[in-house]
């Protein structure tokens, strides 16, 4: 009550929001995991069904609790953003609030990068194993522009051979 601000607080604790990206880029696998271990083991699936029961579950599967760090720092960003609409641009906490979005709006880009780079190695992979693993392309560094049908001309005659094309 005597300084009722939040922006200060969340722009010391913002930095540490970029490590989610690190937990975003690992959700799908470590949901696949949960998945198959627990159609594969009735043990795991009872244990956390009998998990999932107890009170402070509120009700919620495991793979809700998993995706909760997912939508934080988005619904961080989206209650800050909401706070500054409404928030006195005279405030002693616009600044600070201000600053703080900025931080987590960077976090979020980052936490988004995550995604997307994880999806083009995923992607990538899933070329290289249709390729038949012959040529190794998955590589951080390496980027999937585009793909998709094409028509090869043949230099000698105007004869066009149907080609998929990786970008």
């Amino acid at each position: 009550t005597t300084t009722p601000r939040i922006g200060d607080i969340l722009q010391k604790l913002a930095p540490f929001l970029k490590m989610y990206g690190e937990y975003v880029k690992n959700f799908d696998n470590a949901m696949e995991l949960v998945k198959t271990w627990t159609e594969r083991s009735p043990q795991f699936k009872f244990i956390i069904l009998d998990i999932q029961k107890e009170k402070v579950c509120g009700n919620l599967t495991l793979q809700h609790h998993m995706l909760e760090p997912v939508q934080r720092i988005p619904r961080y960003e989206m209650l800050l953003k909401d706070y500054l609409r409404k928030l006195p641009q005279d405030s002693l906490d616009w600044k600070d609030a201000e600053k703080s979005l900025e931080i987590i709006s960077t976090a979020a880009s980052h936490s988004n990068s995550a995604i997307r780079k994880m999806e083009n190695l995923k992607k990538l992979l899933e070329i290289y194993e249709m390729l038949g693993e012959g040529e190794d392309i998955v590589n951080p560094s390496n980027e999937l522009i585009k793909e998709g049908q094409i028509l090869k001309l043949a230099a000698r005659n105007t004869s066009a051979q149907e080609r998929y094309l990786f970008l």
